[in-house]
């Protein structure tokens, strides 16, 4: 029974999101809404600033017996609200470092080298714009970059950027942030209660050992300890008078993230096939609970917490920060001001000087060993976004300045914001006036990308279907019974038909707690292998799914199998030396669903529509083309 051709995406390719490209997407569409509210609050300020401050200066009080805060809306926004965003910059930290770029550390020197560089140069700038001037310890308001508002500006000025950019920024930027709050918790804090911060540092210690004793967040009594932990800590960090943020930051990176485990996921099914026998309180809470178990702390706090701090909590900063009056004189001013110069000079030269300074300093130094994953021009790219500094800009400059010297301080972030754009917009059009060979160089590199397959192809022993010796390899992980794998396999034959350089390698990985007869469909498709059809019957099974009462046998006997040795290779399991093989090499790595798919090593992210997965080949296509 032939299926339909399948060219659009499964409800499963629809929905499925992995976690980087979720921060991403997140942190592009909430620049939109920041830009927005950005732009609100300089209305605001400008029709009527006597409501913006008063709204923003109303006192806000929370008693408890003979203690208490005490705080206006702003900083009640700055110190509070703005925790649960550096609670998220924490995960994403340890997400990059548990499975993301720095996973591979020696990976690290290149991120820490131009994170710390991008930091550097317009610090320099800054104090030397601002030597002499009482304005100098304002340096801080000069050296981070705003992820956020970054992502989204780059996506809008330069979309023909390799995605990989973003990650490469992303994992700098991370850097960025760490380092930007231990300067806010050390330099920008003042009369430091010394009590109160061991007391801090006593409520983060025993999260470490919740954490190392395995008391990850499922649940609503685990989820409750971890919060009183966070509110304690914010506390005492708050009565040491250092910068109470922080803590919001440390606690984000006991958030450890790993490829859920097939072992987790049928414990998963086990608990679920129960409650659906017997469908009791008890047994959906236990289904609950492993399901939840079996998705790792870091991505279920990502998936509760990045839309409110995207969508809402840094939008709600903006608001409550970004308002500047804009007048002639004020801009006079502002511009002749060396904080104006300072912060605006740092983030448009100095970013792009350090961050390319640092990862050619690295590139040099290595020999080439460690290089960045995108090409020259993608890196200056990076740089140039980087000079958007918006939200720690403007978080330090309202620690550091006010009145006067902070409405210089938010003209120069406003302004380097608005140049850092327009710079990467000419980065990106002069890389699209090279010659097509130059250009590839220039935006993807020639970087050795971290390889994802455990087991690399092997010829000789691999079910390949395409020119052996193609430059581009896609293999999949695949469940006969598996419906998705059924509506891919159209797409891999029109992928096959549209691109001469690729090859395909099919590897088992039978679902079996799931699809009982999955692995008797892969021996089938084995003991066809033996008799030199495993093409043939891996097409058969695969568009026969609709069918209740498939017959292998029979099946063997149609595409014109010698029935007797296929009927013995099936009763004595000879392939299943093959499959465990394969599903060894799929927990090694990190392999838990069908389909999953790697491109040259690297496991593919995302949809496997047409589109996607052309777009895919063709970048590893180029890659290899500049590689070789």
């Amino acid at each position: 029974m032939a299926v339909d051709r399948f060219t659009g995406r499964t409800a499963w390719a629809r929905n499925l999101q992995t976690p980087l490209r979720t921060f991403l997407r997140t942190q592009t569409g909430s620049a939109a809404i920041l830009l927005v509210a950005t732009v609100a609050a300089l209305v605001w300020v400008n029709v009527d600033a006597s409501s913006y401050d008063d709204l923003w200066s109303t006192t806000l009080s929370v008693q408890l017996g003979d203690h208490g805060i005490s705080q206006d809306l702003r900083d009640w926004i700055n110190n509070g609200l703005m925790t649960f965003f550096f609670f998220v910059i924490g995960l994403e930290a340890r997400r990059e470092w548990d499975m993301g770029e720095l996973r591979e550390r020696r990976r690290l020197a290149l991120p820490l080298a131009a994170g710390i560089g991008g930091m550097l140069v317009p610090v320099a700038i800054y104090l030397a714009a601002n030597a002499g001037q009482s304005s100098l310890d304002g340096w801080g308001a000069a050296m981070s970059t705003d992820t956020a508002f970054a992502l989204g500006m780059l996506a809008l000025v330069a979309p023909g950027f390799p995605i990989r950019l973003r990650a490469f920024l992303l994992t700098v930027a991370v850097v960025d942030d760490l380092i930007a709050l231990v300067v806010i918790g050390v330099v920008y804090s003042e009369d430091v209660e010394v009590g109160a911060l061991f007391v801090a540092l006593g409520v983060f210690v025993a999260a470490l050992l919740l954490r190392r004793a395995g008391l990850q967040a499922v649940g609503f009594g685990r989820g409750l300890v971890y919060a009183l932990l966070g509110v304690a800590g914010w506390l005492a960090l708050y009565e040491a008078g250092v910068e109470p943020i922080v803590f919001g930051l440390a606690l984000g990176l006991l958030a450890y993230t790993y490829p859920p485990a097939r072992s987790d996921l049928e414990r998963a099914t086990d608990r679920f096939r129960l409650f659906r026998e017997q469908p009791t309180p008890e047994l959906a809470r236990d289904a609950r609970l492993e399901l939840a178990a079996a998705i790792p702390a870091n991505e279920r706090l990502q998936q509760a917490f990045l839309p409110w701090t995207s969508y809402v909590i840094v939008p709600l900063f903006a608001l409550a920060n970004a308002g500047v009056p804009i007048d002639g004189e004020t801009l006079r001013r502002a511009f002749t001001s060396p904080i104006t110069l300072g912060i605006l000079l740092g983030y448009v030269l100095g970013k792009p000087v350090g961050i390319v300074g640092a990862t050619w300093l690295v590139t040099r130094v290595t020999h080439g060993r460690i290089r960045p994953p995108v090409g020259w021009a993608a890196v200056a790219g990076a740089g140039t976004i980087a000079g958007i500094g918006f939200t720690v800009s403007l978080l330090i400059s309202t620690l550091a300045f006010d009145g006067a010297d902070l409405e210089d301080a938010k003209i120069g972030t406003l302004s380097a914001a608005i140049a850092s754009s327009i710079l990467t917009w000419i980065v990106f059009r002069a890389t699209l006036l090279l010659p097509q060979r130059s250009r590839t160089r220039a935006l993807l590199g020639t970087a050795t990308l971290i390889v994802d397959l455990a087991a690399p192809v092997d010829p000789d022993r691999d079910h390949i279907r395409g020119p052996r010796e193609a430059p581009v390899t896609l293999v999949e992980y695949g469940d006969f019974e598996c419906p998705y794998c059924g509506q891919a396999e159209p797409v891999i034959r029109e992928l096959l038909a549209g691109h001469a350089e690729l090859r395909y390698v099919w590897r088992h990985l039978p679902l079996n707690d799931v699809h009982p007869r999955a692995q008797q469909a892969a021996e089938a498709v084995e003991a066809a292998a033996e008799q030199d059809a495993f093409w043939e019957m891996h097409d058969v099974l695969l568009q026969t799914q609709a069918d209740e009462d498939r017959d292998f046998v029979a099946m063997a006997g149609e595409i014109g199998l010698d029935l007797e040795r296929f009927d013995d290779d099936l009763r004595t399991h000879a392939g299943a030396g093959r499959i465990a093989e394969d599903v060894d090499s799929a927990d090694l790595s990190g392999v838990s669903g069908t389909p999953t798919f790697f491109i040259n090593g690297r496991r593919h992210q995302g949809a496997y529509d047409i589109d996607s997965l052309t777009r895919a080949v063709k970048a590893a296509k180029a890659r290899a083309a500049v590689a070789a």
